[in-house]
């Protein structure tokens, strides 16, 4: 599974005028799916992010994660993390799960966040969404659970 994160003051997800998921201070994570990926990997990636320390304490250090900070998370699915540009000009998305597999981590990613009693809100698996935010810091991170 691979992970671009964003530490954000504020996100939201919108689908065709509708907002799907909304938060204030927390972190974006734009989530995608390969072949391959497992229900471990997922609970893998939720603990590495939720223990991610990229919060300022009081003396103004990254050291308190999301939960800490009184942070949510938005999770936004998103296929292209596995474009593969290499050769030619057009992405190669060989690597990403099928779309029924992926949507199954998607939704076991989702819900063990929430097992872990963080505040989680959603995009919508497959739709055209239009994510709005406002980066912290800005501090953006990638991960790949390989």
């Amino acid at each position: 599974m691979r992970v671009l994160l964003q530490r954000v003051s504020s996100a939201s997800v919108t689908v065709d005028g509708a907002v799907t998921g909304s938060i204030g201070k927390g972190l974006l994570a734009f989530l995608g799916v390969g072949k391959g990926d497992t229900q471990r990997h997922a609970d893998q990636l939720v603990e590495k992010i939720l223990g991610l320390r990229i919060f300022e304490d009081d003396a103004g250090k990254m050291n308190i994660d999301v939960r800490q900070a009184g942070g949510s998370l938005l999770v936004v699915s998103q296929f292209t993390l596995y474009g593969d540009i290499r050769k030619g000009r057009r992405p190669s998305f060989d690597a990403a799960a099928p779309p029924a597999e992926a949507l199954a981590l998607y939704e076991y990613f989702i819900g063990a966040a929430r097992a872990q009693g963080i505040g989680v809100q959603t995009g919508v698996f497959q739709a055209h969404m239009d994510v709005q935010l406002v980066n912290d810091g800005p501090v953006t991170i990638y991960y790949d659970t390989l």
